[in-house]
Order: structure tokens, then sequence, then C-alpha cells
């Protein structure tokens, strides 16, 4: 039992995704995660605020990708406010949403602080693991994204070692059926190898689950994990709501 939130692995839902496993591994998926700070007060008053965010999502679910959600992580971090999900069955569609967003009255006052593309390829040991977003999961409340990037020497260790390396990491997660992971290769993409994803209605599951990662030997294989943004999912014009604006 988990000393903070008192969930079980009894209790814990059972994430299985072998139904749709095959599926998901026959589709190409591209993934965008794009963060933002405020860089000026927004215009107007509050209705007019919540009209410009409005047309914000309505620009960005136009030019073809799906919205995962938005997420406020203004106070996790000093440097970001806001930050992006969405994907699509092409990289020009993910970008695009990005370019829609720049472009609107919202983007105008938004400073890129970091963004990385992404796409689902099978998993070497375990075709079963697929991302949560691909499998028809519904969002949860909270939402974090961190790149890393292996060991020089992990890919050059025999199949078996990796193959019971991360059976091992996997098993460190099985009372955390509640919180679900998305994992998605970046190679060539962006500076890192991959990037995680962990959602979850209760933030603190997401902390003792990261911290339970960390005893596991395949932890001495990453040379980078950073950075992390972390927040809650938020309509948009609720977040917008939230910053200064000129009334």
């Amino acid at each position: 039992m988990s000393a903070d939130t008192g969930t079980t692995g009894a209790t814990a839902p059972h994430v299985d995704h072998s139904a749709v496993a095959e599926r998901v591994n026959d589709e190409l998926r591209f993934t965008m995660w794009s963060v933002w700070r405020t860089a000026a007060p927004l215009a107007g008053d509050a209705e007019e605020v919540d009209a410009l965010a409005a047309s914000a999502e309505t620009a960005v679910t136009s030019a073809g990708a799906d919205l995962r959600g938005w997420y406020d992580v203004g106070g996790f971090r000093a440097d970001a406010d806001l930050m992006a999900w969405w994907h699509a069955p092409d990289v020009e569609s993910v970008q695009a949403a990005y370019h829609a967003l720049r472009a609107s009255t919202l983007g105008a006052v938004l400073e890129p602080v970091w963004s990385v593309v992404a796409v689902h390829r099978p998993a070497e040991f375990n075709r079963g693991h697929v991302p949560a977003f691909l499998a028809g999961d519904d969002p949860k409340g909270f939402l974090c994204v961190y790149p890393f990037v292996r060991s020089y020497e992990w890919y050059l260790l025999p199949d078996d070692e990796r193959r019971t390396l991360l059976r091992e990491h996997g098993m460190a997660a099985r009372d955390y059926g509640d919180v679900l992971a998305n994992t998605v290769a970046t190679f060539a993409l962006s500076d890192y190898e991959w990037i995680l994803a962990f959602e979850a209605d209760e933030l603190v599951r997401i902390v003792d689950l990261m911290r339970e990662l960390r005893a596991t030997d395949a932890r001495r294989h990453v040379r980078e994990e950073v950075p992390f943004f972390t927040g809650p999912r938020v309509e948009l014009p609720e977040w917008a709501g939230r910053q200064p604006f000129m009334g």
C-alpha cells in the first residue's frame, strides 16, 4: 500500500491493452507536446478573453490534429504557463496545429518554451505495451511529460538482458494501474530518444510511481531525463481566465 494515497495493488485498476495492441501497432501516429509561457497580458475583458481562447482552440482542431488536452503548468515551473498535447496520423498535421496556435490572437502573446514531436513505434519486447492515448483511454486529470535518453551501452546489451531489465521495470509499476503510461519514440525528431507522458487523476500517484521506478536496474542506463512538465488538465478558456489581462 502507498502510505501517501492508501491505494493498493488490489484496488488500482489494471490496464490491459492487448485487445487493441495490434491495431495500434499497425497505425502510424505522430504526437506533439508544446509548452508556452504567457509573454504579455491578454487584451480585452473576461468575455473577450474567453472568446479569444475558444478561437485559438478552433484553429488548432481545424488544422487536422486530435487534441488530447491543455495543461496549466504555471507555478510548477517558473518559465512556463501552458502545455498542449495533440496527435495525428501524419507529422504535417501536428506541425500545422502548432502553427495554427501561434498564428491565433492568443498565440501572439505565447512564447515557445519547449516543443517535441514523437511517433509510436511497436515496443521491442512487449507488443502489447502501447500508449494509452492511442488505445482509447480517456485523458486523466493530471499530466507529467519528460524526455529521456538511454546510456550508450543500453542498445549494445544482449537482448535477454535488456528484456529482463525492462520486465523488472514494468513490475515496479504493477500497483499503478490507475496511472496511464504513454511512451513514444523521438529518435531524430528531437534531442532525445523517448518521450514519456504519465496521466493520473491523483497527482501524487505519478509522484509515487516515479519514485518506485527509480529503484530498478534499468535506471542505471539513463543518461538524461529532463525537463519535466507537469500540471492539471484544463479547458483553454479557463486557463486564459487565469492569465494577466488588460480589461
